[in-house]
């Protein structure tokens, strides 16, 4: 039989005379090669090479950061159907130094290895300690890969996250629930994350209640916008409306009085009646101002006079003029 211990390979006939065979144990040469390995099971191979690299570095300080972001829950959340609602990053020292100043939320702040300190490290390791910030060390290549490509992180990066928005109805509610009149601010169209931080700002400084965001087509409460809010955004709810027009339709059904802000509105802002009632007030972006459906579902579009030499005015501070003079009309309402 082939396989009996001890029998000699076939023998060959060749030029050289017979020549005994090698009895199958070039058998595996026959049947081909086996499947070639991945690249980044060849360690002679770049890929190779990096897949040993990130092993060892996985071992060391940088990668367990790493492990530990992973394992921490998210806090927030944008909505059950946007994807948006994923972690902020504040990037570069002034940002980051100026965002914990702001009491900003935040839950991790990544450091550099062998980060050259000036004072505003101090000042960002000082704030982060005082708050009970977690302080984490990681390498740059971590680093630049939190921070993206087309940002500078100086060595400092800031993780805020994804914010918890309200339901509009739910926030009114709890503001009549408080006893108050409902003053609240609805964005259509506004994509600039410093207007809705200074709108917040604004609504906070002059009694609102809070801020209305459609769920498309508009600005999120990024870090940039919490920035912006000098503070604000942690006392003043932002919620968000699936789709602006019906939610505007509830607010007026339940006694709101639904007010848009436009260069070419029918009513002057100077004595707007009806500003001591309950009041949403509805700013459009600077290029396309309100939508027509948004215009349609308001009770009034006002106007604010402005010289003639300057076309129009920045959202953000359309809004703040707005809300002083109704909070100034409520004011002279309360002291009668």
């Amino acid at each position: 039989m082939a396989n009996k211990p001890g029998r000699a390979g076939a023998v060959r006939k060749t030029k050289k005379g017979p020549q005994v065979g090698s009895g199958g144990q070039g058998r595996q040469a026959l049947e081909g090669r086996k499947p070639t390995p991945k690249a980044e099971d060849r360690p002679y191979h770049p890929a190779g090479k990096r897949k040993a690299a990130q092993e060892r570095y996985e071992n060391t300080a940088g990668g367990r950061a790493k492990a530990q972001r992973t394992e921490a829950p998210s806090r927030g959340r944008r909505s059950s159907s946007s994807s948006a609602g994923s972690a902020e990053f504040v990037t570069g020292r002034n940002s980051v130094v100026e965002a914990l100043r702001a009491r900003i939320p935040a839950t991790t702040l990544y450091v550099a290895t062998r980060i050259e300190v000036d004072d505003r490290v101090k000042e960002v390791l000082a704030l982060a300690t005082n708050r009970g910030i977690p302080v984490l060390e990681v390498m740059r290549p971590e680093l630049d890969r939190l921070a993206g490509p087309d940002s500078v992180h100086q060595g400092l990066v800031l993780k805020v996250p994804a914010y918890d928005y309200a339901d509009p109805i739910d926030l009114l509610d709890k503001i009549e629930g408080r006893g108050q009149i409902p003053l609240l601010v609805a964005l259509d169209g506004i994509t600039d994350p410093r207007n809705l931080g200074a709108i917040i700002r604004s609504v906070a400084a002059f009694g609102g209640q809070g801020v209305i965001l459609p769920q498309r087509r508009s600005v999120g409460m990024t870090a940039s916008a919490w920035k912006t809010s000098a503070g604000a955004a942690a006392r003043t709810p932002v919620a968000m409306a699936g789709n602006l027009t019906q939610t505007l339709k509830v607010l007026k059904q339940r006694g709101v009085f639904v007010i848009g802000l436009d260069g070419g509105g029918d009513v002057q802002l100077p004595g707007l009646e009806l500003a001591n009632q309950p009041v949403v007030v509805v700013v459009g972006s600077e290029g396309k101002g309100l939508s027509r459906l948004v215009t349609e579902t308001c009770d009034a579009v006002v106007s604010i006079p402005i010289s003639a030499s300057t076309e129009s005015l920045n959202a953000g501070i359309a809004a703040s003029v707005t809300l002083y003079e109704i909070s100034r009309l409520r004011a002279a309402a309360a002291r009668r």
